[in-house]
């Protein structure tokens, strides 16, 4: 089989196209064949091994694991043993962040219990989309204790984790802000946001508007910025990766109300629930643009860039 494999780390020049043999499932797991797989920032931050912490757990001098790609979809070619939650020919998608990545491949083995069947109404390329920045958002707005009727700030809504956050804020009955470029507004609104602000023109922690919960994808805000935001019993929950000075920042004087939540947690049960709002079109993946696996370097750098709108995808075949 085919896969993107990288031995050092460095810029998107240091993957390369492979001919590896097709793995054959353990016992609890299952062969899916890939047809499509999302690329993430937890992608390039692992290539360039940056912020440096990423060194600590993946290989100080050069990477321990040669493989990249967390998000996932395709159908089940043969099962493990041990498997009976899944059979042959089930079209399955899931996060492979917790299990060895590979997703940049045109079959990998996983553990049955990081996948779950793809919704009928769903293509594998928008399935593929999913799953980290799906969980992301939602793992987010469930950390700022989200409920009906709060008045939410979306801080990056154009990108991957901001237009799922942006869809599951709406789903669960929350009044949406979106911040964005003005080239996005349009976007933005199609997928439910009720108001929009244009970053390059208008600054949100200085408008005199105040937000029950911010989610902060960017983490281009000091707290205090935050903080200025907020209703008086607001909370804003800053995620994913960003550099160590801001990490830190947070970490020291975020207080109670900017808190840090890190990276996902990948789980079946939070993949269900999307699956569940994916099915019930409350929630659709916004795909920006689509590359081969042989292509594979080019998406990561265009996803480096920051202009993505929505997710990148590579697609198998």
């Amino acid at each position: 089989m085919k896969t993107i494999l990288y031995t050092r780390y460095g810029s998107p020049d240091v993957l390369h196209l492979r001919e590896v043999a097709t793995p054959t499932p353990k016992a609890d797991e299952v062969l899916v064949k890939i047809h499509a797989a999302g690329a993430n920032p937890l992608d390039w931050h692992l290539m360039r091994a940056k912020p440096f912490l990423v060194r600590l757990d993946g290989g100080l001098r050069k990477p321990k694991n040669h493989r990249l790609g967390a998000d996932i979809a395709g159908r089940v070619e043969a099962v493990g043993t041990n498997v009976t939650t899944l059979r042959p020919g089930d079209e399955v998608f899931g996060d492979l962040s917790a299990a060895g990545l590979g997703g940049f491949a045109e079959y990998v083995c996983v553990r049955a219990d990081s996948l779950v069947l793809k919704p009928a109404n769903l293509s594998f390329e928008s399935a593929a989309g999913v799953p980290v920045a799906g969980i992301t958002a939602l793992q987010g707005l469930r950390t700022g204790n989200l409920s009906a009727g709060q008045k939410v700030l979306i801080n990056g809504a154009s990108g991957g984790v901001g237009t799922f956050a942006v869809q599951i804020a709406k789903a669960f009955g929350a009044e949406v802000t979106a911040v964005c470029s003005g080239a996005n507004k349009a976007m933005v609104q199609s997928i439910g946001a009720d108001h929009v602000i244009d970053y390059t023109q208008e600054d949100f922690t200085r408008n005199g508007r105040h937000y029950d919960l911010i989610l902060e994808v960017i983490g281009n805000r000091t707290p205090a910025d935050l903080r200025r935001a907020l209703s008086p019993e607001g909370v804003c929950v800053v995620v994913g990766f960003t550099t160590l000075a801001r990490m830190f920042n947070v970490m020291l004087r975020g207080g109670k109300t900017v808190r840090m939540m890190g990276t996902a947690k990948p789980n079946q049960a939070d993949l269900a629930i999307l699956k569940d709002l994916l099915e019930s079109g409350k929630v659709t993946t916004v795909i920006d643009r689509c590359y081969t696996l042989s292509e594979t370097p080019e998406a990561i750098r265009y996803l480096e860039s920051g202009r993505a709108k929505g997710k990148v995808i590579i697609v198998m075949g």
